[in-house]
């Protein structure tokens, strides 16, 4: 069986059923490994035509003391609060961040995740685009060893550790929010239905709906963009053209464009819509009228994706845990 440059360290280990630190002592002239063993290991690698890759190994002994953190934007108070988190950890071992900002851009994301490769930082902590289903540069990665732990937005087919909440049960509790308001024609706007959080977010809705006895109408799920100018436009004709008294944001910036929208158009918010949303915004208490938010613990999920990022660095097994937390709806004016 040749190599043909698939076969990594951990795949030989796995051939070889042992650990990927054992067989790795076996090219670095450890001497607490068994002859046997050892002679064992570099017979079965000659056999596979495996040759360990010298540079990756130098590069992580030397280690960087850098994390990266991949994520769509910032600007979001959800993202900026997660990053506090991780940098709460980092700080406690002794590592720096970077920060590459996608702007839901997946040639942005190739980009940096390709740029990682050299060994600029130990490890990837990302919240993904979700805007193409081919992800085979993903697995390059594992290939080189650079651990990598998905939070909030992920790719399933993606096998490493990730940090989530219920998106669906959150969804059908705003569902049912609204619907307890009194609103029986609610809109859900949506920016992505095929990335995870937008599938999760969606099936929510449409249980609550069914839950409530409420019928399906295919043109109350609006499909938004991330250009501001765009949505209003999108909005504003969802407004005209359409019989709406609730609307569900599956993201903060599309309830900051639905208070345009109603501002503009004489709307009044919450008596003649009721709006929820997906935020951690600080202000919302502040907004007017006061917006009901779901609220994701974004603090805890940097504080757990960065948790298992220094597991997955200190340990030899793969780490794939999956965490889902909570998040909690916080009633104010936009739905009373």
């Amino acid at each position: 069986m040749a190599n043909n440059g698939n076969i990594n360290i951990k795949e030989l280990a796995r051939h070889l059923n042992l650990s990927k630190s054992t067989v790795s002592r076996a090219f670095t002239g450890h001497n607490d490994i068994n002859l046997e063993t050892k002679e064992r290991i570099l017979k079965v690698a000659k056999e596979l035509n495996y040759q360990p890759n010298h540079h990756a190994s130098n590069l992580r002994a030397q280690k960087s003391k850098n994390i990266a953190i991949i994520v769509p934007e910032i600007a979001n108070n959800f993202f900026s609060q997660a990053i506090d988190g991780i940098e709460t950890v980092a700080r406690e071992k002794g590592y720096h961040l970077l920060i590459y900002l996608t702007a839901d851009n997946f040639e942005s994301e190739v980009a940096y995740v390709n740029d990682l490769y050299n060994g600029r930082a130990d490890g990837i902590i990302m919240s993904v685009s979700g805007e193409a289903n081919d992800h085979s540069y993903m697995k390059k990665l594992e290939q080189q060893q650079i651990p990598l732990v998905f939070f909030d937005r992920v790719y399933d087919d993606i096998n490493t550790a990730k940090v989530v909440t219920d998106d669906y049960a959150s969804s059908f509790e705003a569902t049912m929010h609204l619907v307890q308001a009194g609103c029986k024609n609610i809109a859900f706007l949506v920016t992505n239905k095929q990335l995870s959080i937008g599938k999760m977010r969606m099936q929510g809705y449409l249980d609550a709906l069914r839950h409530a006895n409420l019928p399906f109408v295919d043109e109350l799920i609006v499909d938004c963009s991330n250009d501001i100018n765009l949505n209003y436009a999108i909005l504003t004709n969802a407004f005209k053209t359409l019989t709406i008294d609730g609307i569900f944001a599956s993201v903060e910036r599309l309830a900051f464009a639905t208070y345009y929208v109603c501002h503009d158009l004489g709307i009044n918010i919450p008596n003649q819509v009721k709006v929820i949303s997906f935020s951690s915004l600080e202000i919302a208490p502040l907004l007017n009228p006061a917006l009901t938010t779901i609220t994701q613990p974004a603090y805890e999920l940097g504080i757990q994706a960065a948790t298992l990022l220094f597991k997955m660095l200190t340990q030899d097994e793969p780490v794939t845990d999956q965490i889902v937390l909570s998040s909690k709806i916080i009633p104010r004016s936009s739905t009373l």
